[in-house]
């Protein structure tokens, strides 16, 4: 049994627990009824994420949130849940965007979180997908927000530039993350190589504390700013970030039309100036397997007005969630739920 399955049967001990709902078995066919429901009508769904301490697990629960209705809640009219009747949807911690679309490919995950960059290069079987081929069954659901790369580098380093990398003992995120395939693009953008590095793979928060501990000088990660590790190490002017930028960075935009050049501002780390990035958009993906309507019911509640206030309070990429560009920017084919979804609501 996979760690993801198990990972995902732990979650729904603990909605047992909060007794939210009675199952005797995981699936996304559903369990045992409560009261008034019928096995037919539950539905348990998993949310692939990544690591606890990034961006992508807390907005998982925050759509697991949004999307569920178990039996027994209160209306949504009422201040109760929005969700689509029946649905127990549980994010689920992973390495990140290369094993969660792996996850889809395998049918071991309903949803995803990934990188915009790696679902094109998975739903095309391009890039890092030449080799094993295109995961035909991915499908887009929405295009959330933008993510940053970051390069944090310890404060005593000598670290101010991509270009310092150069023998330095670096993190380039962890196996089966897009962080590690950002990393690596960005080195060979910059003449990098990175045997010519110390390098290592690392969980964003394990990197952290290697860098406090001065196990590492510097480490990459891809999410939404700012990210709570990282604020806590420029709060204590224990790092710093580095700007990804000038003419190898345009070479990447210019190459890849889904990475786009930002701008990480002033003040949104503690005691940082404004650096330049470049950014790539986080998107919720699904199983092209699941029905229609189940899709079309879950795209209708993620944009609903009472959660999008959630996300807006919940994440730090909430804000920048909108309806109007839900489709924007994803390179992937929509799920034909959410297609139908956005059509009735006047989304192009």
């Amino acid at each position: 049994m996979s760690r993801s399955i198990l990972r995902s049967m732990f979650s729904v001990r603990a909605v047992l627990a909060a007794g939210l709902v009675v199952l005797t078995s995981v699936g996304l066919a559903g369990a045992a009824p409560a009261a008034a429901q019928s096995a037919s009508d539950l539905k348990f769904m998993r949310i692939g994420t990544g690591p606890t301490g990034g961006g992508y697990f807390p907005m998982g629960g925050l759509i697991g949130n949004a999307i569920s209705n178990p039996p027994g809640s209160r209306a949504c009219e009422k201040g109760g849940s929005c969700g689509v009747p029946g649905l127990i949807a549980a994010a689920v911690s992973t390495n990140g965007a290369v094993e969660n679309i792996d996850a889809i490919r395998r049918h071991t995950m309903e949803l995803a979180l990934a990188q915009a960059d790696i679902a094109y290069w998975a739903y095309h079987g391009t890039g890092p997908y030449k080799d094993d081929g295109a995961v035909v069954n991915l499908r887009g659901v929405a295009m959330l927000y933008q993510e940053s790369f970051h390069l944090v580098a310890r404060a005593d380093s000598g670290i101010t530039t991509v270009a310092d990398l150069k023998g330095k003992r670096v993190s380039l995120g962890e196996e089966g993350s897009g962080t590690l395939i950002d990393a690596l693009l960005i080195l060979e953008a910059y003449g990098l190589d990175p045997k010519k590095m110390k390098p290592s793979h690392l969980k964003p928060g394990a990197a952290a504390d290697a860098l406090l501990a001065g196990e590492i000088d510097a480490f990459f990660f891809v999410a939404g700013a700012p990210v709570t590790t990282i604020s806590a190490l420029t709060a204590s002017n224990a790092a710093h970030l580095v700007p990804i930028g000038g003419e190898q960075a345009a070479t990447l935009t210019k190459t890849y039309p889904f990475l786009v050049a930002g701008e990480i501002a002033a003040d949104v780390y503690p005691n940082q100036p404004a650096v330049a990035t470049i950014n790539v958009g986080a998107v919720l993906v699904a199983d092209a397997a699941l029905p229609d309507d189940l899709v079309y019911g879950i795209t209708q509640a993620l944009w609903h007005p009472n959660n999008q206030s959630l996300f807006r309070k919940g994440h730090p990429g909430g804000a920048q969630m909108s309806l109007k560009n839900a489709t924007q920017g994803m390179g992937i084919a929509l799920h034909a739920g959410a297609a139908n979804y956005y059509f009735d609501a006047g989304v192009e």
